[in-house]
């Protein structure tokens, strides 16, 4: 039985109209009907609330619907996508302000005259490619996270 059909048999067992799960569940009638007609499907929470209110295992409720589990695997899939895009866009933002530092303090040393030392004490090999390293680091994993979560 798909979900939209189970959910329907389960309210009208009971004696419920839309409104009164609605209610029970803290929805909109409209959010029922459409659950109930198959134009869409609630969120993983609102799932776990329908089961335990009908006294029904989430597996049940997902398993009959091939494309409420998609959903359910897609969404889930999305929760992790942000935190870790988030970080690498930071790395890869990092990697361009030290190039970005870098080359100001080169500009003033050149055009202003000053003698800024940009290594620091860091090996010159390590000051010259960290910020590309970083870019390429935050740039190349951020975007395989898209390809990965957003598809």
């Amino acid at each position: 039985m798909i979900f939209s059909e189970r959910i329907k048999k389960e309210r009208e067992k009971r004696g419920w109209s839309q409104t009164d799960l609605a209610e029970k569940i803290h929805v909109s009638r409209q959010s029922v009907s459409k659950w109930e007609t198959g134009k869409n499907y609630p969120s993983i929470e609102v799932i776990i609330g329908l089961s335990d209110l009908f006294g029904i295992t989430i597996d049940e409720m997902l398993r009959s619907d091939e494309e409420l589990k998609e959903k359910v695997i897609r969404d889930s899939k999305k929760l992790a996508y942000p935190k870790w895009k988030a970080f690498f866009d930071s790395v890869f933002l990092a990697g361009i302000f030290l190039l970005a530092a870098k080359l100001f303090i080169i500009g003033l040393n050149y055009f202003v005259g000053t003698n800024i030392n940009i290594s620091g004490g860091v090996p010159k090999i390590i000051s010259n490619f960290l910020p590309l390293a970083l870019m390429i680091i935050g740039g190349v994993s951020s975007d395989q996270l898209k390809n990965k979560y957003i598809n």
